[in-house]
């Protein structure tokens, strides 16, 4: 069984609800001991932008930008998927920390290695 476990998250602004889960989980599985990925990707790529969480808070749950530092404190690592960042015309020097552009292979690397894998 592998220790690693990929949180795919293609929500941003679009669906607060989902992209706040995605991080939810994404910290209960990093704070398992898993070594855990959130690939951004689609409208998720927006969450690599400073600021853009900022005023995300969905009701019964900690505030987005929260979840995403504590999930980068713990060792959690955030992926953007490159085409994605590119296509939004989104600013690489703006990158949250944590954040690192990737492409698809790196995906698939991190898969092939048997990562669980869940899509938000």
């Amino acid at each position: 069984m592998t220790n690693k476990f990929l949180v795919s998250l293609t929500n941003g602004k679009n669906d607060t609800d989902r992209a706040t889960v995605a991080f939810v989980v994404a910290n209960a599985a990093v704070a398992s001991g898993k070594e855990v990925v959130v690939f951004l990707n689609i409208d998720g790529a927006y969450l690599s932008e400073k600021g853009y969480a900022d005023d995300i808070h969905e009701p019964g749950f900690a505030p987005l930008k929260g979840l995403m530092d504590q999930f980068v404190e713990a060792g959690g690592i955030i992926w953007v998927c490159s085409p994605c960042h590119k296509k939004r015309e989104l600013n690489e020097d703006n990158l949250v920390d944590g954040a690192t552009i990737v492409g698809g292979a790196k995906v698939v690397e991190f898969l092939s290695e048997g990562a669980a894998s869940i899509t938000y």
